[in-house]
């Protein structure tokens, strides 16, 4: 039995771990805010709940007492939050993980880091290794904020390793979805419309591709990259390697939810002339293979139909407001 401290442990990605950690018989201490109104709680039995926020080091130190392994999970993200809260993302995404690692280090005790595709920015050669280059837009522009937040977060866990010791590992999602994701991404928001009878929003014709990972997967691999020795001071793209157009999404949601053709809008009307879109995202997994032993599962379509049906009985998600961006 383990005991891990799982920051963001009410979040989207964080709450499926938390509940996975519990299935393996671990013991596991939670640090968030108070739970999103109406969403279920992960099961109590032998979860430590500690309230507050990962930029306040006496929480922290609360909430790694007795721990051996961290799970940073906190973060701010989402397009409407980039154009939202821009100061936010950096000060938490940053901040935070500074906190987070300086905590940990103090404690010794094993970190593993969430990290995101969005690294990448706009590099358009596909697909992306873990060490490919970072092409990035203007810093006037808020798109890029949590890009960069991560890829100093990314630098704060290679630093803490190099000057410290510290022992972490980082895995960078590849556009995750799944059950209880919030309705501001691509899946989640086209099935919580369609459920809701609106059209799902396609942007500038749903040409751009994505690899998307269903959660399960993505649990398996972070969990994968916290007990491999080999793992330590690594970094890892978590992503499927199937490559689909948002276009093919949305109408695979349509079809599977009964919903009306798609709207079409463009993306610089809808979210502004400073958001920039990404046409192609595609991971390179050969590291996660051979040193993790890992791969994404799940095919989309059934994953989309998993879903989908978890969403036709979760009222509580559908009552959720609809974010307006994706």
């Amino acid at each position: 039995m383990g005991r891990a401290l799982v920051t963001g442990g009410h979040g989207f990605i964080g709450g499926h771990l938390v509940e996975r950690l519990l299935e393996q018989g671990d013991e596991v201490t939670v640090l968030d805010g108070a739970p999103p109104p109406g969403r279920p709680a992960p099961g109590q039995k032998h979860v430590r709940f500690v309230e507050g926020d990962i930029r306040d080091p006496d929480r922290l130190r609360a909430a790694l007492a007795g721990v051996d392994s961290v799970y940073h999970m906190a973060a701010v993200v989402g397009v409407d939050q980039y154009l939202a809260r821009p100061l936010d993302v950096i000060d938490i995404n940053f901040s935070g993980t500074r906190n987070v690692l300086d905590q940990a280090c103090r404690a010794d005790v094993r970190v593993v880091m969430a990290s995101t595709s969005e690294i990448f920015g706009k590099n358009p050669a596909v697909p992306w290794t873990e060490d490919a280059d970072r092409v990035l837009g203007p810093t006037s522009a808020s798109r890029w904020t949590y890009s960069s937040s991560k890829a100093l977060a990314e630098h704060l866990v290679h630093a803490f390793a190099a000057q410290h010791g510290l022992a972490a590992t980082i895995v960078r999602y590849f556009n995750v979805y799944g059950p209880r994701q919030r309705p501001a991404y691509v899946v989640s928001r086209s099935i919580h419309r369609a459920l809701n009878g609106l059209s799902p929003v396609i942007y500038d014709r749903g040409r751009q591709t994505r690899c998307f990972t269903h959660i399960d997967d993505a649990v398996d691999g972070t969990l994968l990259a916290a007990g491999k020795p080999g793992a330590v001071g690594e970094c890892f793209n978590l992503g499927s390697d199937a490559e689909a157009t948002v276009g093919e999404v949305v109408a695979a949601i349509a079809e599977l939810t009964g919903s009306a053709v798609p709207e079409g809008t463009d993306t610089r009307s809808a979210l502004g002339r400073t958001y920039e879109d990404l046409p192609r995202r595609v991971p390179s997994t050969g590291r996660a293979q051979s040193v993790l032993g890992w791969e994404c599962r799940t095919p989309l379509a059934e994953g989309l139909a998993r879903t989908v049906a978890w969403a036709r009985g979760a009222d509580w998600w559908l009552a959720l407001p609809d974010s307006g961006a994706c």
